[in-house]
């Protein structure tokens, strides 16, 4: 079954933000830092100690955060999104397709570096969403 967990964007304060949520929550924080990931070439050397992506895990509980940036950035109120992770190829293009409909896609499913499909969009209510298909190896 699919399952949905917050994902909060944070403009250059990642980091710090789940240190203190590793504080207030216990568990296991993880970080990819933009300067060793394969997206580092495609960003600003200043963006390289910035997050791509981090997670603190703690039992059922998983928050997920990150650095990046939508285009038009973050203002409190549109930098948490939800991330769907579906157990299919099938079942995320069938989600993206209806999300999407009437709303925006802000970035189309495709295969990404971490070995899943990923697609982002904003629904027609204005929630974003973040899709992940991890494929099995």
């Amino acid at each position: 079954m699919a399952n949905i967990n917050a994902y909060v964007g944070f403009n250059g304060e990642c980091r710090k933000a789940m240190e203190f949520y590793k504080e207030c929550l216990g568990g296991e924080l993880f970080f990819q830092p933009v300067g060793s990931s394969p997206m580092a070439e495609q960003c600003p050397s200043a963006m390289k100690d910035h997050i791509l992506h981090s997670s603190l895990t703690n039992g059922s509980l998983v928050l997920m955060a990150t650095d990046m940036v939508t285009p038009d950035g973050y203002t409190k109120g549109n930098n948490i999104s939800l991330s769907l992770n579906c157990n299919s190829e099938a079942e995320i293009n069938t989600f993206f397709t209806k999300l999407s409909a009437g709303g925006k896609v802000l970035d189309p499913l495709k295969e990404q570096f971490w070995g899943a499909i990923f697609g982002a969009l904003t629904d027609q209510f204005g929630i974003n969403w973040m899709l992940n298909y991890h494929k099995k190896s």
